[in-house]
């Protein structure tokens, strides 16, 4: 690529699209690329979702409002830096070749991130510590996602996208349990653990941050292993700026070129969102409403990857014969239903929580899934990074929205009843970025009745 497109004008983005360079697909690399998927879970799984979040948001930190709402506060922030990179930095790999090289430095740097948890302590005066490198480490999750989202047109064709996307995510589920389940059992549960590792000023925690650094660093290997860069020797030189106009005049050109594309775009942002939200403070909710302890949550945590990864491969099978939008919408519909159920039943216990909550780990999975092979199958080639750039930053523009309208509601909840914990009420805040996702997902037209890059 010698010669830049003037970032003023409208990028023309109608051609053959990235899947259609692949005529096969090899049940080997696609095992190999969706190890990326497990080894990254432990990140999305252990540290963000069932051990050190509620952790963080435990007594040890601060009351339970304060840290949940702390949390909520620092995972906007973290959505805001994505938004403003993920599109350059996608746009970037693509410009340059380079997307498998960004993907290795990123996930090096997100083990290191995890593995630097364990400098976090019980004691309030480490809830910024943690909240920051929780934050970083989103961040570069993110952008790693990006960059291993534009690699699934080495893998799949146009008629596997889907049961390899649904694959992919389904093992990292799969991992999520293994590295959880080994973590409980080694470490967090036993009086004294592996090691001599005791519950001593939090260290079964703290040292499983470290394990967590570790297995992303080593499984991820594989992906590597089969993926290759596709450099560009004379690949300009964009400045911050330019970069940006180039963005947004890739935007002035799906909206030209394919309008519904911006229109889906739209839509996963409000549902993703919201997704994201089920699995942030689903574990928090576990315990601070429906009073799981630190060991049931995990065990909780163990059999929801157990049922959303086998969910997620099944849809992902049944993508490839309906269609993603029809499985988006049948997920979102049953998630804002199962949402409403446990707003209604908070006070029914831990049992309430088990069968509602299991049933919700069934629908988030295959959501997600069926988005990214949605959108896979209308990027043109050589533009993977940097529409699934866009794909990040359309979700993190509004990434406030779940964690915002959760300590909302979490608020007007007090206001409301005037109860000490009011955390239950944060679940309605994600339901209705659910259900706004839902709304605007509806019109949207997929590949089979508008072939992107080409129609409006």
């Amino acid at each position: 690529m010698s010669t830049i497109t003037d970032p003023a004008e409208p990028q023309n983005l109608s051609g053959p699209t990235a899947l259609e360079g692949n005529s096969e697909t090899s049940k080997r690399r696609v095992l190999a690329w969706g190890m990326w998927d497990w080894g990254s879970q432990p990140f999305n799984t252990v540290i963000t979702t069932f051990v050190f979040s509620v952790y963080l948001t435990s007594s040890a930190f601060g009351e339970t409002n304060h840290t949940s709402m702390m949390l909520s506060v620092s995972t906007a922030l973290a959505g805001l830096f994505v938004a403003l990179l993920a599109p350059v930095l996608g746009q970037n790999s693509d410009r340059k070749g380079r997307t498998v090289r960004n993907l290795r430095i990123q996930t090096l740097i997100l083990a290191a991130l995890s593995a630097a948890l364990f400098f976090v302590k019980p004691e309030p005066a480490y809830l910024i510590l943690g909240l920051f490198l929780l934050g970083a480490g989103s961040v570069i999750s993110e952008i790693a996602g990006v960059n291993y989202n534009a690699t699934i047109d080495q893998v799949a064709t146009p008629r596997t996208v889907g049961r390899v996307s649904g694959f992919g995510w389904g093992l990292g589920y799969l991992g999520g349990i293994i590295v959880l389940l080994l973590l409980f059992f080694l470490f967090i549960q036993p009086e004294v653990g592996l090691f001599g590792v005791t519950g001593e000023d939090a260290l079964d925690i703290r040292v499983s941050m470290v394990v967590c650094g570790i297995w992303i660093a080593l499984f991820t290997i594989p992906a590597f292993l089969v993926l290759r860069d596709r450099p560009k020797e004379h690949a300009p030189r964009v400045g911050v700026v330019d970069s940006y106009k180039m963005v947004w005049g890739s935007i002035k050109g799906l909206w030209t070129t394919s309008r519904h594309t911006v229109y889906f775009l739209m839509a996963s942002a409000l549902f993703r969102d919201g997704l994201a939200g089920v699995f942030a403070f689903g574990a928090i909710l576990a315990a601070g409403t429906f009073g799981l302890s630190a060991s049931e949550v995990i065990i909780f945590g163990a059999a929801a990857n157990i049922v959303a990864g086998l969910a997620t491969m099944a849809f992902g099978l049944l993508d490839d014969r309906i269609g993603p939008k029809k499985v988006i919408l049948f997920c979102l519909a049953s998630l804002v239903t199962l949402g409403i159920a446990i707003f209604v039943f908070h006070d029914g216990g831990k049992s309430v929580f088990w069968v509602l909550g299991l049933l919700l780990t069934i629908f988030v999975g295959p959501a997600q899934a069926a988005s990214r092979s949605f959108l896979a199958r209308l990027i043109p080639q050589g533009k993977s990074g940097e529409i699934f750039g866009l794909y990040a930053t359309t979700g993190r523009v509004v990434s406030f929205l779940s964690p915002a309208a959760f300590g909302l509601f979490i608020w007007l909840g007090h206001l409301i009843t005037g109860q000490e914990n009011t955390q239950y009420w944060g679940i309605l805040g994600i339901v209705l970025v659910l259900a706004a996702g839902f709304a605007v997902m509806i019109p949207v037209k997929e590949h089979t009745q508008h072939r992107m890059m080409g129609h409006s």
